[in-house]
């Protein structure tokens, strides 16, 4: 069977909506728990590799010594060009494993809000979110990893989505959140909302309700577009 290795920080920052597609299409999903399994020892080869968000930076390995273990990996992934989706904090280690700087932003962006897409943007899988709010929920950013195509940007953060060739994407934002678990987001982060001025969890609680069903449902149509537009597999997956 064909494998998703998702590396999650964070309980509540899981695939969400992602899930379903995967295994509606086939994948088998292993969760990695990052801080406590060996993220080293995800083969590279695996079918797809998914990075997923957390509340720690992409050059944190000296405080977290996962992070390192996940940059590996993800060089090994990227030379290879094998299938790989980073959200939020995925999308900064695959900027930094690209060459390009992680750092802090002009200021945190927290909650729902659209997005700008590029050309590009719109004629590729994230053409499904368009007209249609995103989470976002990031403190740091990074430059356009050369070679990279830029798909969104926002005011404060101009890149929000690239694309390394057919089988890397990288979204700094999160298409992936359901409304039944966006509760837990706001449990987790009840100390970042609360240092953020005019941020609440109830205005956040809010906007899911608006947003969340229609955001993940067309998330849902975006993976299923990528995952169809994926090059055919060079090599077995390893055990």
């Amino acid at each position: 069977m064909k494998t998703v290795a998702a590396i999650r920080h964070v309980p509540f920052e899981d695939l969400g909506a992602f899930e379903a597609v995967f295994r509606d299409t086939g994948y088998s999903i292993h969760y990695v728990e990052a801080g406590m399994d060996d993220v080293a020892a995800i083969h590279p080869s695996a079918d797809i590799l998914v990075v997923l968000g957390a509340p720690i930076g992409a050059c944190d390995e000296d405080e977290y010594p996962f992070v390192g273990d996940e940059l590996r990996l993800l060089e090994s992934r990227l030379s290879a060009a094998r299938p790989t989706l980073g959200i939020c904090l995925g999308a900064q280690l695959i900027a930094r494993v690209l060459g390009s700087p992680v750092y802090r932003g002009a200021c945190k962006e927290i909650g729902w809000a659209p997005v700008q897409w590029t050309p590009e943007g719109r004629l590729s899988p994230l053409q499904h979110l368009e007209d249609l709010p995103v989470l976002h929920w990031h403190g740091d950013t990074f430059d356009l990893p050369d070679g990279a195509q830029r798909l969104a940007s926002t005011v404060l953060t101009p890149n929000q989505a690239f694309a390394f060739g057919p089988a890397i994407l990288a979204l700094q934002f999160h298409p992936e959140v359901e409304a039944k678990n966006f509760e837990r987001w706001l449990i987790g982060h009840t100390l970042e909302i609360a240092s953020v001025h005019g941020l609440s969890a109830g205005s956040l609680r809010h906007d899911a309700r608006r947003f969340a069903a229609a955001t993940a449902a067309r998330g849902v149509r975006l993976l299923r577009d990528w995952l169809s537009s994926l090059p055919a597999k060079q090599s077995e997956t390893a055990p």
